[in-house]
């Protein structure tokens, strides 16, 4: 089957689509014949659309959801682009459009609803469409395709979710043009293993993902390096939810990775919790050629850590740092602002923290966005009707299951959050802010000027260690 995997993602500095990658191979090793359809770098979206349909003639076609919006308060909602490219396909084509990503699995039946493609898979894709491509083929057998959203009549239906392995087989990473997205992304994503166990009350990932955690072989993560330093790519950054947990297994990688005899020929970041984090840890991180870390902390004030539902506590923050110091790694501390118990105080008291550990960098995300099946979406639902709830600001009208972007935001700080953020930071340059100006310091990284220039410029790496370098 000719099959045609479209890549809707337009965010700047460009961003691979690795699951297009990933599954692309799965279809391949079934027989099928993958093309992508890359939107990313598309001057004549409508036009692309008729020509790939016209040239390859797609008896299937995948679209690809990575973000429904960018998740800051003042940011795009992508949805309605999608939608046009799904409607605008059924006119081209009359092939079935299945629709997937790990955006769209966050919340799969709203968007189902939002954008109408014949199917969905939610969660993995590669097992899942390929048994859905065959299904089509013989015309039998749709409703034991598992994490399979279709329609039956106008009703929306769900086939059982299962969270397998991701993959037990090589990995080519030959669909997406990557030395491309290199050139113009300055990175690629590598993945370890999907799934999050964590209890974060506000956090996608496990609703997106999965809350079993399962793990990829450290020899095929590291073959899957290799693959892609072949394609002249030497700069990673981890897609894992917390690539330091289970820590064993972020430990087996480094290993992996030294004992390959590539680690002096790669720079890789990654997104960790605060624990486990350890001096074992720090040690093979840098040997393995670690250039820097992307911690997640929300918080440096310990009562807000307990309410986000965090297993660690300040202390820990401290810990991490001075680790890191002391091994020559960099470090990224993001921040969540305006939680539900939030005060100036404990702002103030985390913002301190950050400056007396010495954070190389600091990012503020500020309200928290709220998805549904999270607890902090149960909770919010449980103060009463959202459209009346003066601490909830975006689309309150008509967003029962929080599709378009809305945000919580603590009554003590309310409409002033970003004013009082911004005479605490003062001109601290460490403090990355969300911003829709052209700085060095701007942390929405989508249309991002800057990080694009500097790309093209010939900078390499996660995008706040460039930033960071630039300053």
């Amino acid at each position: 089957m000719k099959i045609l995997l479209i890549n809707t993602n337009r965010m700047k500095p460009a961003i691979a689509p690795i699951g297009l990658d990933y599954v692309a191979d799965s279809l391949i090793e079934a027989g099928h014949e993958p093309r992508l359809l890359d939107l990313c770098f598309s001057e004549d979206v409508h036009a692309d659309i008729e020509q790939a349909i016209r040239d390859f003639d797609p008896r299937l076609i995948g679209v690809s959801v990575r973000n429904t919006d960018e998740c800051y308060m003042s940011g795009a909602f992508f949805l309605p682009f999608v939608t046009e490219v799904v409607d605008f396909l059924r006119k081209q084509s009359d092939a079935p459009i299945v629709m997937g990503g790990v955006g769209f699995s966050v919340m799969p039946e709203a968007v189902m609803r939002f954008c109408r493609p014949d199917f969905g898979i939610a969660g993995e894709g590669e097992a899942s469409f390929t048994r859905l491509a065959r299904a089509i083929t013989v015309q039998s057998g749709i409703e034991t395709v598992p994490n399979l959203l279709y329609w039956d009549e106008n009703t929306l239906k769900r086939t059982e979710t299962v969270h397998e392995i991701p993959g037990n087989s090589a990995r080519t990473r030959s669909l997406a043009d990557n030395p491309r997205y290199f050139r113009e992304g300055g990175q690629a994503g590598i993945e370890t293993k999907r799934g999050c166990d964590m209890k974060c009350v506000y956090c996608a990932d496990p609703v997106g993902k999965g809350r079993r955690i399962r793990l990829r072989s450290p020899k095929l993560v590291v073959d899957e390096l290799k693959c892609l330093l072949a394609q002249g790519i030497d700069h990673f950054h981890t897609c894992d939810c917390e690539f330091n947990v289970p820590g064993d297994h972020a430990k087996a990688v480094c290993r992996e990775i030294i004992q390959s005899g590539i680690a002096e020929s790669i720079r890789w970041f990654a997104y960790c919790s605060i624990v486990p984090f350890d001096e074992e840890m720090a040690d093979l991180f840098k040997r393995a050629g670690c250039a820097g870390v992307d911690f997640g902390a929300d918080s440096g004030n310990d009562d807000m850590l307990r309410r986000l539902g965090r297993e660690f506590k300040s202390a820990d923050l401290v810990n991490t740092a001075d680790l890191c110091h002391k091994h020559g790694i960099p470090i990224l501390y993001d921040l969540l602002v305006g939680s539900p118990g939030e005060t100036r105080e404990t702002v103030r008291e985390t913002i301190e923290l950050m400056r007396r550990i010495d954070a190389d960098c600091v990012g503020l995300s500020m309200g928290v966005r709220i998805y549904e099946g999270t607890a902090t979406a149960n909770w919010v639902c449980g103060q009463g009707d959202i459209a009346a709830n003066p601490d909830i600001y975006g689309a309150k009208q008509d967003n029962a299951d929080f599709l378009r972007p809305v945000f919580y935001v603590s009554p003590d700080l309310g409409g002033d959050m970003v004013d009082i953020v911004r005479e605490l930071v003062g001109e601290d340059k460490r403090f990355f802010l969300p911003s829709r100006e052209e700085v060095d310091s701007n942390y929405n990284y989508n249309d991002n000027t800057v990080l694009v220039r500097a790309i093209r410029d010939g900078a390499r790496g996660a995008y706040w260690d460039i930033l960071r370098r630039m300053r």
